[in-house]
């Protein structure tokens, strides 16, 4: 029930990975750290190089404090965030846990939930084709969409539900065959379109329409939020708390995860 988007990635991006998770057990609360608001800029420096370098030739894109002493969270352009030594000679892929009174805290799930939740807030609205809810709104969605993919067209049809129940439909551009791909002109004429909601809804509904790609459309920019913020297919979805949820799921089942019943 999800479309992927296969495409060539660097190497050293697919072994990483393809490292099995790292879990760090911590006895108690106290024993984790507090991340510090900012990273001394030398420590910064010499983990970009050593990461970089020639051999290894990973870009990195970010450098934070992490939760556990000693090691930085290390966000890798077109890859995952990496827990690294001060020296960076030596790295982990995977999630810090904290295990706390109330059971196991994936604390990387939940930076990246916040890191998507941010990222979406950031786009102009006016770049949102927006379904939205009947009467009160009661939450939203936030969807990774193709026009082209079975399951968008199949959730698409549970939008006239969600919207009855209270949950306005946000549609971000997704082409998973990339850019200047079909599904990319489609995209962008849906997005060009004096009726937006309208092309959409004929394009997922196979209905044959003229496209119109006009200068300064979202799409690509969308396309490269999608891979920045983890999306590998269509449709996915992201509720307002940044949780990621990939590939189908009906009104019921999204009107379940909101907590709406």
């Amino acid at each position: 029930m999800y479309s992927r988007r296969t495409s060539p990635r660097p190497l050293i991006i697919r072994l990483l990975a393809s490292v099995s998770f790292c879990i760090f057990t911590v006895a108690t609360f106290a024993q984790l750290g507090v991340a510090a608001e900012g990273v001394d800029p030398a420590i910064e420096k010499k983990l970009r190089l050593r990461l970089g370098a020639p051999q290894i030739g990973l870009e990195v894109q970010s450098v934070k404090a992490s939760e556990l002493p000693g090691l930085y969270k290390v966000s890798i352009v077109s890859g995952p965030t990496v827990y690294a030594t001060e020296s960076g000679d030596y790295f982990l892929v995977g999630d810090l846990y904290n295990v706390g009174l109330t059971g196991l805290v994936n604390l990387g799930e939940l930076q990246r939930s916040n890191d998507r939740k941010d990222a979406i807030a950031a786009v102009p609205e006016k770049h949102v084709i927006v379904f939205p809810a009947e009467g009160e709104t009661l939450s939203s969605i936030t969807v990774f969409t193709d026009v082209s993919c079975f399951y968008c067209q199949k959730l698409h049809k549970e939008v006239p539900e969600l919207n009855r129940r209270g949950v306005e439909v946000r549609y971000l551009a997704y082409p998973r065959q990339g850019i200047g791909s079909p599904g990319f002109r489609q995209l962008a004429s849906a997005w060009c379109s004096d009726d937006r909601q309208a092309t959409l809804t004929a394009f997922k509904n196979r209905e044959e329409l003229e496209e119109n790609v006009c200068p300064g459309n979202p799409i690509a920019e969308q396309f490269a939020l999608g891979q920045q913020l983890g999306v590998r297919g269509t449709p996915a979805i992201v509720t307002p708390g940044g949780e990621m949820i990939p590939g189908y799921k009906s009104a019921d089942d999204l009107i379940a995860v909101l907590g709406l019943q």
